[in-house]
């Protein structure tokens, strides 16, 4: 029984593997209508799946007690695939699907570069207990999903053009391994005080999911970077 405990973070987190997985078989179609909704939109749905479950599993570890090395490293390696390849595949087929220069495209798969650099140093930097040093990894494909949709969406055409987009991919890149102190997102407690920035970002994603749909989540990333700037967190 012992070792069925042990197991069940580790069983959350390969839901968060599989989810990925789904996500990229959804990115690849691009536009193409599946189960009644635009592909790429299951691939979001898929993304937030593997959110879910990435959320998860570190909750039943912490409420069995089953923390390993090994539930560490699971969780890192199925995060670059739902939260690195999974958001670039997207950004790749629906900038090929929809008459982007290839080139530009193709400099998407920097995305999980940048994000597998940053899940190394994550895990052996034991300065990140309490908070993030560096654009967390899902925050990051929060981000190129809100970039995404507006791009596929809302006509947003300059979106693809290498002049945006290569400054754009650069920045998100280099946030991810950047010194940049961003406060984490769980509650120790329920003290607003303690818990304001939080609060506030919660906020914030009510407002920009629900004035601006999928695009609002470009926004949101933007006001959770500057936010935890302001704080100096």
């Amino acid at each position: 029984m012992n070792a069925i405990i042990r197991n069940i973070p580790n069983s959350i987190t390969c839901l968060n593997l599989l989810a990925g997985c789904m996500a990229i078989v959804a990115a690849s179609m691009a536009t193409d209508t599946l189960w009644g909704l635009p592909a790429y939109q299951w691939a979001f749905i898929f993304i937030g799946i593997g959110a879910a479950a990435d959320f998860l599993d570190g909750f039943a570890a912490r409420s069995l007690h089953a923390y390993s090395s090994l539930g560490k490293e699971l969780d890192s390696l199925c995060d670059l695939v739902t939260f690195g390849v999974a958001p670039a595949m997207i950004v790749l087929h629906l900038f090929l699907g929809l008459g982007a220069q290839p080139w530009v495209a193709w400099t998407a798969l920097l995305i999980p570069v940048a994000g597998a650099l940053r899940l190394a140093r994550f895990n052996i930097d034991t300065r990140q207990a309490t908070t993030f040093i560096g654009l967390p990894i899902p925050a990051n494909a929060i981000f190129w999903i809100g970039y995404a949709s507006l791009f596929a969406q809302d006509g947003v055409s300059f979106l693809s053009e290498w002049y945006w987009f290569i400054p754009v991919l650069a920045v998100e890149c280099w946030l991810m391994n950047s010194p940049l102190r961003i406060f984490s997102l769980k509650f120790k407690n329920l003290h607003l005080k303690e818990n304001m920035p939080r609060f506030l970002l919660i906020a914030a994603t009510l407002i920009c999911c629900v004035t601006l749909g999928a695009g609002g989540l470009l926004w949101l990333i933007v006001f959770y970077v500057l936010l935890s700037v302001a704080l100096k967190k």
